[in-house]
């Protein structure tokens, strides 16, 4: 039977590396809000940002539904910040029947300054498709994000 894989994480703290290296493994394909926001809008899509990320979210936890289904393994590369959208996303596959998992990419402020900054000159120089997260939004971001205790991980990833 297939699964879901979710992988929590701050912004910029490995979860797409870490993805793609599990969807080798795991022969899974890989479903990213980010991959399709920055597809369709480019870095901004301004006032509406939160309101169209939140529907390519409810239309991707659909099609990973899905595809799992379908027998397909699903991991979904977007974050879950907080414990409301962890318990939510379980509940949302436990009334599917759906197997799921949470990973978290845990690293230490040192090593997320260190690849945001690798980041965004990567973004600056045309060399990749991310974010730019200047120092105010870091900081808004880490703010927002809630550690996930170990009841609500399956697989803890340390850097």
């Amino acid at each position: 039977m297939a699964k879901v894989i979710l992988i929590c994480g701050r912004i910029c703290c490995g979860k797409t590396t870490y993805s793609q290296q599990l969807c080798q493994k795991s022969n899974a394909i890989i479903l990213s809000v980010d991959e399709i926001m920055l597809a369709i809008f480019g870095q901004h899509a301004g006032d509406k940002h939160d309101e169209y990320a939140n529907k390519t979210q409810s239309f991707l936890f659909d099609k990973s539904a899905e595809l799992a289904a379908a027998g397909v393994n699903v991991i979904l590369d977007w974050g879950f910040w907080t414990k409301e959208a962890r318990a939510s996303a379980k509940e949302f596959y436990k009334s599917r029947n759906i197997a799921c998992e949470f990973h978290y990419i845990d690293i230490s402020d040192e090593v997320w300054k260190q690849r945001l900054d690798k980041r965004n000159g990567s973004v600056l120089a045309g060399e990749t498709q991310a974010y730019f997260v200047d120092e105010n939004l870091a900081e808004k971001f880490a703010s927002l994000f809630e550690l996930p205790g170990e009841d609500e991980i399956d697989v803890w990833v340390k850097f």
